[in-house]
């Protein structure tokens, strides 16, 4: 299964991604090309997210992105331990132009089930989910062999507007900052955050309809879906009713800078806890790009709002590429759910309240690559995490425990426009990457 994998990337390649021919280049008119070429000449990558390039209406366009992590796992203190795992996880989108409108597909799968196991990779003061009954504890679950089954069409409202609806089978609602494996800040970084059920564990929805308009730089998006937690059978699909509903506020103010507001209504999002869900976010992401390095920057605020409890999260990870050279770090603090850490059981204090606690989290990391053949990326990395234990927590997780990570990271081939980091799925498609930012004068 994994050659087949494996195959499959190598044949999608720098051809099968984002291409700009001759034709195309010449429809985009002399102002466009010359843009186009000063670029390549100086070895930048172009903005992928506002311009549209002229394509040919009849062309279909692919582009791809994967990765998959070789990973040995240490997690410290009494609740800890080893492994290896392998999470991985590819990415297609195909687009075309029909008339003035946009169409795209996405697709996205993983092997996680297989390469992870039921249980995910350990981390420490992780939860979220449930396995053979119990809540998923000290672990960060697998992601579902199909992790998106989406299709999205854009057309134009005027000069400046555009109107996108999005949905499928799997996919994500307009709720929370870019998932945290498309985000350029945490490219190289192969642990899940221990936020993610504060911010982003919505991107994956079996059941998702998002509508969106897009006025210059600012974006307005709603979504009606089904917001329950995938079950621990990873190989399937876990459909429910669409009764849960979000909405976000995306601003854009310049190529590099972009920050998000966004709410939602969850309907029982966890399988052994009856409860609703309101979680709000809000963040912002910077973004620089110099040819092939990159510097990356994304800062997060959000709160899961429950009758038991309201429990805040905050995050700030950044990730510089130089060269063959990337490090990395993510600070977080969590309240987590003291009492399931601490009894694997869902008990209230005595006023009625469910205990939360803050833990912190720091952690610093780099990849070298050393691997660089038919576009393929090969590196070897580590990192280390250091963590601030409440005194509620010592008994069970030490005071002082460290983890870390040692891993190889390969990727595909990137395409002609880049990869396809900051990407979510109700993204304005005036062609996607086939965008290009353009000055008129």
């Amino acid at each position: 299964m994994y050659k087949e994998f494996l195959r499959a990337l190598s044949s999608g390649g720098a051809a099968l991604a984002v291409s700009m021919s001759a034709p195309a280049i010449a429809q985009a008119g002399e102002g466009q090309a010359t843009t186009i070429a000063r670029l390549q000449v100086q070895g930048e990558q172009p903005d992928h997210q506002h311009m549209q390039m002229n394509m040919s209406p009849a062309a279909w366009q692919f582009m791809q992105e994967a990765i998959v992590w070789a990973m040995f796992d240490h997690q410290g203190g009494p609740r800890g331990g080893d492994g290896f795992k392998t999470p991985n996880w590819w990415m297609g989108m195909l687009t075309r132009k029909v008339g003035s409108s946009q169409f795209t597909f996405n697709t996205m799968f993983s092997l996680d089930p297989a390469t992870v196991g039921t249980r995910g990779y350990r981390e420490i003061f992780q939860v979220g989910e449930a396995v053979d009954g119990a809540p998923l504890i000290d672990h960060q679950h697998p992601h579902d062999l199909f992790m998106q089954l989406a299709a999205i069409w854009r057309t134009p409202v005027g000069g400046t507007t555009g109107f996108t609806l999005a949905g499928g089978p799997v996919g994500e609602p307009a709720l929370g900052p870019v998932a945290f494996m498309h985000r350029a800040s945490a490219a190289e970084n192969p642990v899940a955050p221990l936020t993610h059920h504060t911010f982003d564990s919505t991107h994956l929805a079996f059941g998702v309809v998002t509508a969106a308009v897009d006025h210059g730089p600012w974006v307005v998006e709603g979504s009606v879906f089904n917001g329950r937690e995938p079950d621990e059978n990873r190989w399937d699909f876990d459909f429910g009713r669409l009764d849960s509903v979000s909405g976000r506020v995306w601003f854009r103010p310049t190529d590099a800078l972009e920050f998000q507001v966004s709410t939602g209504h969850l309907k029982h999002p966890e399988e052994l806890d009856p409860n609703n869900m309101q979680r709000t976010t809000t963040s912002a992401s910077w973004f620089k790009r110099d040819g092939t390095d990159f510097t990356a920057l994304t800062v997060g605020y959000g709160v899961n709002a429950t009758e038991d409890a309201n429990r805040h999260g905050v995050f700030v990870e950044a990730t510089r590429h130089v060269g063959l050279t990337s490090i990395f770090g993510r600070v977080e603090a969590v309240q987590v759910e003291t009492n399931l850490l601490l009894t694997d059981a869902l008990p209230l204090t005595h006023d009625g309240a469910a205990r939360k606690d803050m833990v912190g989290a720091f952690t610093v990391g780099g990849v070298r690559d050393f691997l660089r053949r038919h576009g393929f990326e090969g590196g070897l990395g580590a990192s280390v995490t250091l963590y601030a234990v409440p005194d509620a927590l010592n008994v069970t997780h030490g005071d002082r425990p460290v983890s870390f990570h040692v891993f190889f990271r390969l990727r595909p081939p990137a395409g002609s426009m880049g990869r396809m980091w900051n990407m979510r799925m109700s993204q304005p498609m005036v062609g996607h990457s086939m965008q290009m930012k353009h000055d008129a004068n």
